[in-house]
């Protein structure tokens, strides 16, 4: 493969890695205000590593939610990167368990779309390894210095970090939502059915459950329509 090809997939992968990474400090800031402290929000960040999973963990937290609403809400939306690794498994052939181990701790959205984007397996690697490095790097040392900023803060400082939890995962979703490919329609009512049933339920179930029954929009929103391909 060419070299400006392979610049250009490490320039990408490193730069979505940086710019995905520094939600990290969101994160830390999110958990200091759910209540935990910075060793257990690092902790969260180095073993658990998926943005999505974290944040609804401490957002259920913070809404005072019991932990296993938090775990159940986490775990749901973890379920994906399990859809990820059955892909990538083809794409990324690794051999011995602990390299697939190591493999697996970095399949997260954003390496998935890195590697498939890639043009061939070699740089399809190569995106992988560097997106997962880079926002592996980037995301830890930013919920260390959000954490840390969130707690020098004060009461009513704190207060209003409530707002980063709901604010981050529009940021996140948002650019998913506005994309034009054939699965975007499914993702966008899956969107809307995800929220109108966790509004609906908001009065009437503990913090939490709602995120979790909010699963059944999965099941309402139908699956793609196929286009004709013209022969």
């Amino acid at each position: 493969m060419s070299s400006p090809v392979r610049s250009r997939v490490l320039r990408d992968a490193v730069g979505l890695g940086l710019a995905v990474g520094l939600y990290g400090a969101a994160f830390g800031a999110a958990a200091v205000a759910a209540g935990l402290d910075v060793w257990q929000a690092s902790a969260m960040s180095l073993l658990m590593f998926t943005g999505a999973s974290q944040f609804a963990l401490v957002g259920v937290l913070g809404a005072g939610g019991s932990a296993l609403a938090a775990v159940g809400s986490a775990l749901l939306l973890g379920t994906r990167n399990t859809v990820y690794g059955v892909r990538l498994v083809q794409l990324l052939p690794t051999r011995g368990i602990l390299r697939r181990l190591g493999s697996a701790h970095w399949v997260i959205d954003e390496t998935t779309a890195l590697s498939i984007a890639a043009p061939d397996r070699a740089l399809a690697r190569l995106a992988f390894l560097a997106g997962g490095a880079s926002i592996f790097v980037v995301w830890n040392a930013t919920t260390v210095l959000g954490a840390l900023g969130a707690g020098a803060l004060g009461g009513p400082a704190q207060a209003a970090l409530d707002a980063v939890v709901p604010a981050a995962f529009l940021a996140l979703l948002w650019p998913r939502l506005q994309r034009a490919f054939p699965e975007a329609a499914v993702q966008r009512r899956v969107a809307v059915g995800g929220a109108v049933v966790a509004l609906a339920l908001t009065p009437f179930v503990p913090p939490g459950v709602q995120v979790i029954a909010a699963v059944v929009a999965v099941a309402l929103a139908g699956r793609p329509r196929r286009t004709a391909v013209a022969p």
